[in-house]
């Protein structure tokens, strides 16, 4: 058996899931965290309880997003060893970053958050979920930088059949990071928009009485949203520039064609759903237009397809390379046989699957509920009911 096939398909496999709980998880702090400053600064109870209910749905993914991400890293090491080998020296610098102190930081700050509503004072707690959000995004920031450094390796140099870092300046203006960047945070952005708007729209299709409440979170999620789809629109088509400098024949004619265009397809209908949405801000249109609640019900798929889309884009267009024009992907495979590659890949998939279904679960039993009673005690931790 040919393990260089099963091996791929492996990484994407994993790659795939453990992105779709990154961007979920990525625009959902966001959305938090500009809640609670809005109650911080406002002092309206409702948006305290936003802060509850968008908290818990975001720490429910957070928690099943860690393991897919965990084994990814494991990956490295054990199946594609000819990268870190070659590499290492380079590319495993901002990864062991990312996870040393972003993710840490990150856990830290999140776990002291959650057991500190009530317990805190306002301002103290409202830093801690900022604190939260930014050590998200430089996770994003040193993942990316990582994989930017195998689409044009940049700040390195080549001796004695190994690359060694040279500039680690250099990475931060790759251009392969330059116009990715920003498209993935915004594709963050409309991701937790649309889930947000996905969810109250759900809530006004069964004739809730949270009126006031799921106004709210519509309201913030349909400009996130907005917001969010104009600018991965405009940075999906910026990256295209970026490509003739370090991968000129990417986009020709090959294995990225029906993926580009699904995503541009996507792309553009993502923005139209979210024009469509911004109706709902009008005046009584909110609880009544039952038409656009259904379309937003069923357009919160719509940013984990295109991101699927976009990453296999980034990835098949450098094939065969693994590090362009450096390393090759068939000589970067560790010495395993292709039948135990096979079998990880069958018990990693349905472990995989498992947790996606588990995730979509739980956040499904956790948005159908609804938030909190209003006389719920504020102090119970975030977790509470989950």
């Amino acid at each position: 058996m040919d393990a260089l096939p099963v091996a791929r398909l492996q990484f994407a496999t994993t790659t795939s899931l453990h992105f779709l709980f990154v961007l979920l998880t990525l625009g959902l702090v966001t959305l938090v965290a500009v809640m609670q400053t809005r109650w911080t600064l406002g002092g309206k109870p409702e948006l305290l309880r936003m802060t509850r209910f968008w908290g818990r749905l975001y720490v429910i993914n957070y928690a099943l997003g860690i393991v897919t991400g965990i084994v990814m890293e494991f990956q490295f090491g054990l199946t594609w060893t000819g990268l870190s080998a070659f590499a290492g020296d380079v590319f495993g610098a901002p990864l062991a970053i990312e996870t040393l102190v972003a993710f840490f930081l990150e856990s830290t700050f999140l776990g002291l958050w959650i057991f500190g509503f009530g317990r805190m004072p306002k301002w103290l707690h409202l830093t801690l979920i900022w604190l939260v959000t930014l050590t998200a995004y430089a996770s994003a920031l040193f993942i990316m930088l990582a994989n930017s450094f195998l689409q044009n390796p940049v700040g390195s140099r080549l001796e004695g059949g190994t690359l060694h870092l040279d500039d680690f300046g250099a990475l931060f203006s790759n251009p392969a990071l330059v116009a990715s960047l920003p498209h993935v945070l915004s594709a963050a952005l409309v991701t937790g928009g649309f889930f947000v708007v996905g969810v109250s729209a759900y809530h006004f299709l069964k004739r809730t009485t949270e009126v006031e409440f799921f106004r709210r979170s519509m309201r913030i999620g349909v400009l996130a949203a907005l917001v969010g789809s104009i600018f991965v629109v405009n940075q999906g088509f910026a990256q295209f520039g970026e490509l003739k400098m370090y991968q000129p024949d990417k986009l020709g004619e090959g294995a990225v064609g029906v993926p580009l265009g699904a995503m541009i397809g996507l792309g553009f209908l993502m923005f139209l759903c979210a024009i469509l949405g911004t109706l709902l801000l009008v005046r009584n249109w909110i609880t009544r237009a039952r038409f656009l609640h259904y379309l937003m019900v069923a357009a919160i798929p719509l940013p984990f397809l295109a991101a699927i889309m976009g990453w296999l884009v980034r990835e098949l267009g450098r094939q065969p390379w693994l590090v362009w024009g450096k390393l090759r992907t068939a000589d970067a495979i560790a010495d395993v046989p292709g039948g135990q590659i096979l079998f990880s890949f069958i018990a990693f998939s349905l472990l995989f699957a498992a947790l996606a279904v588990a995730d979509w679960v739980l956040l499904a039993r956790v948005a159908k509920r609804g938030p909190e009673p209003v006389d719920e005690p504020a102090e119970l931790p975030v977790l509470s009911g989950v």
